[in-house]
């Protein structure tokens, strides 16, 4: 594990978003879906590609709150233009979203 300065991880941007559409991906290499998370007023929404359609139905993730990095430079993926990372904990080969625990204003930043 490299270690890494309090200033470096400054520098990253964890805002909280509500998940407000979702589709599928068939594009995607992986199994995915195309997310569009609204991250409140200073960054309004963005979208997301995140590869979490095993634990994952499209109707429950709408109005979910997701942990998001949001000043990564966008990724292309396939024909998709992701902006945001939405953070997730790998268990085997399924991704668990990071969620707060109860309901937050969007753009909350983690403390």
């Amino acid at each position: 594990m490299d270690v890494i300065d309090w200033q470096d991880f400054e520098k990253v941007e964890l805002l909280i978003g509500t998940i407000i559409e979702v589709e599928d991906f068939p594009e995607a290499k992986k199994p995915a879906f195309k997310l569009k998370i609204d991250l409140g007023p200073l960054v309004g929404i963005k979208n997301s590609s995140a590869q979490i359609t095993k634990l994952y139905k499209k109707e429950d993730l709408i109005g979910k709150q997701v942990l998001c990095v949001v000043n990564f430079k966008p990724k292309k993926i396939g024909p998709f233009f992701s902006e945001v990372l939405t953070t997730g904990l790998i268990m085997g080969d399924e991704v668990v979203l990071v969620m707060p625990e109860r309901k937050v204003p969007n753009g909350s930043k983690l403390a």
